[in-house]
């Protein structure tokens, strides 16, 4: 169960100041607890906070940071089932979804931890003329300064870690600001961070709306801006932020390419996976599908059967697949986008009914590709399917868009799957699975409207710090 209330985080301490934001339980629409929302006051003392921080937390030793993120690895494994329910509850995430993203959860703070002691300079030989022939040169990372975070709905654990454990890693104290639709994920993470013993000021984490949140992008104390969500939003922040660096995991509508030689039973299931766990509601997750015209009728006969057979309801039962979008607005919207389509000419293969919040596992073919569930993010329970005959044309579909995160490609051809990594404009090329596949240290991230810089551990620190150099001159 939820608590009744809970505290939002300031400068490491719980505070119960108020109860004005609802978070709903998503597939009842009932009120299921409340949290605090902090004011721009609340903000601007946290960022105060956060500076005053900023020493200390440098001068944390690497053993001591490790620690920390140490003792959360330990905590979320204890308070695993606390936090795949309230992830079930806030987000409407089916609960083996929600156990999953736990895991994630636990696995990003352990890479932080062990990629903690390997934040490497390196020695550079200087005495490249006569001139430099007394000088050599070495460079360290140091931390770059207080951060300002923004973190999505859809994942309210994992793509908060992807932020906080890094800045921990590299010693950067931060402010938080978690999705008010879904805060609770990211208030148990400073729960169990106010266990340990970082300096005062380290961590915020407060809920607050949008337009409250106008210090995170535009106050100089800040030294990085960390942002996970739409396109609209992120690129906006972004031309606001001044002259601190931007980070942006913005949105997608990954394509898969499923050649003729692929066994089709497998393309299926990660197709079946990608395009509809956790209601479709994932960035990185199957949007467009093409499907060699050799194969494609054995493969759609397949896909639409096994699509009619995912179970819909209450994400708190283990059977259920696909269950409740974010909100009614989000799912109207998504069922206009799959009406207009139908209306524009394309054939309906299944799904498309809508209850509330509930959208059903949806495929279309024949999809005009400038209709919205096609062109743009649909972010939700639909995918779009269309042969194709020739692989260099595919590609080229593929790239006609103005997102660019990650693909997948199910093929055996090392040439193609070559050409693929070569060619496709996109953050990550995955072969042999679903663009939806990611780990936790890998670098993710994408091109055009998708985004800007990498996440994964090693690579978000990186981002974290400041390449500093010291140059040394013999006399002797």
């Amino acid at each position: 169960m939820l608590k009744k209330e809970y505290p939002y985080y300031l400068a490491n301490e719980a505070v119960y100041a108020n109860q004005d934001l609802p978070v709903y339980d998503k597939y009842s629409g009932e009120q299921a607890t409340a949290v605090p929302l902090a004011t721009p006051e609340v903000l601007d003392k946290a960022i105060a906070a956060a500076v005053e921080a900023a020493e200390p937390m440098r001068k944390m030793a690497v053993f001591e940071r490790q620690a920390v993120l140490e003792h959360c690895v330990a905590r979320f494994r204890e308070r695993s089932e606390e936090l795949a329910y309230a992830l079930c509850v806030e987000a409407g995430k089916p609960i083996n979804d929600a156990k999953g993203e736990v895991t994630r959860l636990i696995d990003t703070f352990k890479i932080a931890a062990e990629e903690t002691p390997r934040l490497y300079g390196e020695t550079i030989p200087l005495d490249i003329s006569a001139r430099a022939k007394a000088y050599s040169g070495m460079t360290k990372r140091v931390p770059i300064g207080p951060c300002a975070f923004i973190s999505p709905f859809n994942f309210p654990l994992n793509l908060a870690a992807h932020k906080v454990a890094p800045a921990i890693a590299v010693g950067c104290p931060f402010v938080l600001k978690p999705a008010s639709l879904t805060p609770i994920g990211a208030l148990l993470i400073g729960e169990i961070l106010a266990e340990t013993d970082l300096p005062k000021g380290a961590f915020s984490i407060l809920p607050c709306r949008r337009d409250s949140a106008d210090l995170l992008t535009e106050d100089d104390r800040l030294k990085l801006l960390s942002f996970t969500g739409s396109p609209d939003v992120g690129w906006k922040l972004k031309a606001r932020a001044g002259k601190k660096p931007v980070i942006l995991e913005l949105g997608g509508n990954a394509a898969c390419v499923v050649d003729k030689d692929w066994d089709l039973e497998d393309a299926v299931a990660r197709i079946i996976f990608g395009a509809f766990y956790q209601s479709g509601q994932s960035c990185i997750g199957v949007q467009r599908i093409y499907v060699h015209r050799d194969i494609y009728e054995p493969f759609k006969e397949q896909l639409v059967g096994k699509t009619k057979a995912l179970v819909s309801g209450d994400p708190k039962d283990p059977n259920t697949f696909i269950g409740p979008m974010i909100s009614e607005g989000e799912a109207s919207r998504l069922h206009g986008w799959i009406k207009e389509a139908v209306d524009a000419g394309a054939t309906l293969l299944c799904g498309g009914e809508l209850d509330g919040t509930m959208l059903q596992a949806t495929l279309l073919e024949n999809v005009d590709p400038g209709q919205a569930v096609c062109a743009e993010e649909a972010f939700g329970p639909v995918a779009v399917l269309a042969p194709f005959d020739d692989y260099d044309q595919v590609l080229k579909t593929v790239n006609d868009s103005r997102f660019g995160l990650q693909a997948g490609i199910f093929t055996r051809d090392l040439y193609r799957a070559q050409q693929a990594w070569d060619e496709l404009d996109v953050g990550g090329v995955v072969i042999g699975d679903i663009p939806s596949w990611r780990v936790d240290h890998m670098p993710y991230g994408g091109v055009k409207d998708s985004g800007l810089g990498r996440e994964g551990i090693r690579w978000a620190m990186e981002d974290m710090t400041e390449l500093r150099l010291m140059v040394i001159r013999n006399p002797f």
